[in-house]
């Protein structure tokens, strides 16, 4: 796959489509099954009160792979991605009623050598920033 986002046609400033992710728990247990991360935190809602959590939570890495999703969409090739790295700042709280949903935003930040941009991201749940620092270095076509 190449990218499908053309480094002459993308400007510093440029906003990228905003998109929102559900998150259900069985999307969860499904992320615990491929990562191996059966922490009860995650799909134990008793469990994860206990420990004084207000409910089940997504894993942290889970709501990254959200991020990462955002910026291969865009660009259209999961291998464009250079660099991507992000700070968890607050928890994407997931009832069983209804789920949650992370909504992640991005900007263009940086026009770099060899067609490559810096997009900074923004990840929101419950209105909770829940992602910091979100950058990713992305090859362009």
């Amino acid at each position: 796959m190449t990218a499908k986002v053309k480094y002459e046609e993308v400007e510093v400033g440029q906003e990228l489509p905003a998109r929102t992710y559900p998150v259900h728990r069985i999307d969860l247990v499904k992320y615990a099954g491929a990562s191996g991360d059966f922490n009860p935190i995650h799909w134990n809602e008793s469990f994860a009160r206990s420990v004084g959590l207000p409910d089940v939570i997504a894993h942290g890495m889970y709501t990254m792979a959200q991020g990462g999703r955002f910026v291969t969409d865009w660009v259209g090739d999961p291998g464009a991605i250079l660099e991507y790295g992000v700070r968890f700042s607050s928890m994407v709280v997931v009832p069983d009623e209804g789920g949650a949903e992370i909504k992640i935003t991005g900007v263009v930040e940086d026009k770099l050598d060899d067609n490559a941009v810096v997009v900074a991201l923004t990840a929101r749940s419950a209105g909770e920033k829940v992602l910091t620092r979100a950058k990713a270095t992305v090859r362009l076509a």
